[in-house]
């Protein structure tokens, strides 16, 4: 079984503790924001082969119509979050840097916004594969972050066996609080969509994981479970990064997923609530994924909470309605362990941005820039919920022996956490260098 800290609940080894910073946000209910007046939409918010635009400059479309065919099995379809007008296609600078195709979708101001593309669905009715087809038609990929498509996520492999689907409500991730208020505000369809999940994957039973910090939401979704025997919900030991699936189906079931293996190969499938969720409402609608839950939050924020928003509304725009301080800044999308930092006001949010912080504490971040030598204290070590060497991948990264790193220290098993980086007490970059190495390999296999 996974291993038991104090209060008898569910975890793993190492693993690190930072302040959870989710006090200004984690009562506050969800709130709709406004409609920008022009929506960026990348054609890749996903894992996989990007979308195909399938709409032309000067088109016409209305909320929930598809503007985006999936290319691929691995791939997603993404919808018109709003009434408007296609501006154009261009080429736009994302979150990861580079410059990417995007459908620019000028909003209607006077429409009132409503969806007005959908197909009434009976779930029930369905079979397997209609129900799988059926996400992939909505455009439904992972809202933890990740951003795989769930309709492969939820395929099971025709090698593989799979009898419980884990359903991550750890929200592990500093200052993030917009699933634990999913869980509490949105309780019926986050069981809808496990019961669809568990259609889709032909799973018999499903376990909620939910860190000990929110007992409000476990309580919560207990209370709405009494009639449903075959889905439970557990509490888990609030650590980071204990949202890691690798990490939870240890905790919750203490079954380890083997070395380059996958959560099928041990029985499992995980997904993340705010995307069950998603499902749940979606799924009899016949609609498409249109719009997310974020947490706005951060020092330089006048009114944080967690803001309901469409697919593609630009990071400034939100600024502006949640009391943006302004000052010198650095803007993050999702957590501040694994999120990446963003430059351009004109990032949009997509389907994988769970969170917005504004972190504007410049004393902190020039403190962190003087880089010291590893002084061997092992901190990384002990750290590391994989059990890898961080320390000794460090030093083979300076020294540009990327292939060492992944032949013989296990480099390709680190999900890049940055529980290393967080505890050095040298302020080494660890995964950074280790995000660097496996881009050069990956580059050097194709």
């Amino acid at each position: 079984m996974g291993i038991r800290h104090l209060f008898g609940r569910g975890s793993f080894s190492h693993g690190i503790h930072p302040p959870s910073h989710k006090g200004s946000t984690a009562h506050a209910p969800i709130r709709r924001l406004p409609f920008p007046p022009l929506l960026i939409i990348p054609l890749a918010q996903h894992i996989g082969a990007p979308a195909q635009a399938i709409v032309k400059k000067g088109e016409e479309v209305v909320r929930g119509q598809p503007i985006a065919s999936a290319t691929a099995a691995v791939s997603a379809p993404i919808h018109a979050p709003a009434t408007g007008r296609i501006k154009g296609i261009d080429r736009i600078t994302t979150a990861k840097g580079a410059k990417e195709p995007a459908i620019l979708l000028e909003v209607y101001e006077a429409s009132t916004q409503e969806v007005l593309w959908r197909t009434q669905q009976d779930p029930a009715a369905m079979s397997s594969e209609e129900m799988l087809q059926a996400i992939q038609d909505a455009g439904l990929v992972g809202l933890g972050g990740a951003a795989f498509p769930s309709h492969i996520k939820l395929r099971i492999p025709e090698d593989k066996s799979v009898d419980t689907l884990v359903i991550n409500g750890c929200e592990c991730e500093p200052y993030l609080s917009c699933d634990h208020r999913t869980m509490l505000e949105y309780p019926q369809e986050l069981i809808r969509g496990i019961e669809y999940a568990m259609q889709a994957s032909a799973t018999r039973k499903a376990i909620i994981g939910i860190e000990d910090n929110k007992m409000d939401a476990v309580e919560t979704l207990r209370e709405h479970l009494r009639d449903h025997p075959d889905i439970s919900v557990q509490a888990v030991e609030t650590k980071y990064p204990q949202g890691s699936e690798k990490m939870l189906i240890q905790s919750l079931l203490g079954r380890k997923v083997p070395a380059g293996g996958i959560p099928a190969d041990i029985g499992v499938v995980v997904n993340n609530v705010g995307t069950m969720a998603a499902l749940g409402k979606l799924l009899p609608r016949g609609e498409g994924l249109i719009e997310r839950i974020i947490t706005v939050t951060g020092p330089g924020i006048e009114r944080p909470g967690n803001y309901l928003v469409p697919i593609g509304a630009p990071i400034g725009f939100i600024l502006e309605h949640v009391g943006y301080e302004g000052g010198v800044n650095e803007f993050i999308l999702g957590g501040p362990m694994m999120g990446p930092a963003v430059s351009s006001l004109d990032t949009p949010i997509t389907k994988g941005s769970s969170g917005l912080l504004v972190l504007n504490e410049p004393g902190i971040q020039e403190e962190t820039r003087n880089i010291w030598p590893c002084i061997k204290c092992a901190r990384c070590v002990s750290a590391c919920p994989m059990h890898l060497n961080p320390a000794q991948l460090g030093q083979l990264a300076a020294a540009a022996q990327y292939e060492e790193m992944a032949e013989h220290y296990n480099l390709n098993h680190c999900f890049e956490c940055g529980c290393c980086s967080y505890v050095c007490p040298s302020n080494i970059p660890l995964v950074q260098y280790f995000r660097i190495a496996k881009a050069i390999n990956r580059e050097q296999a194709a």
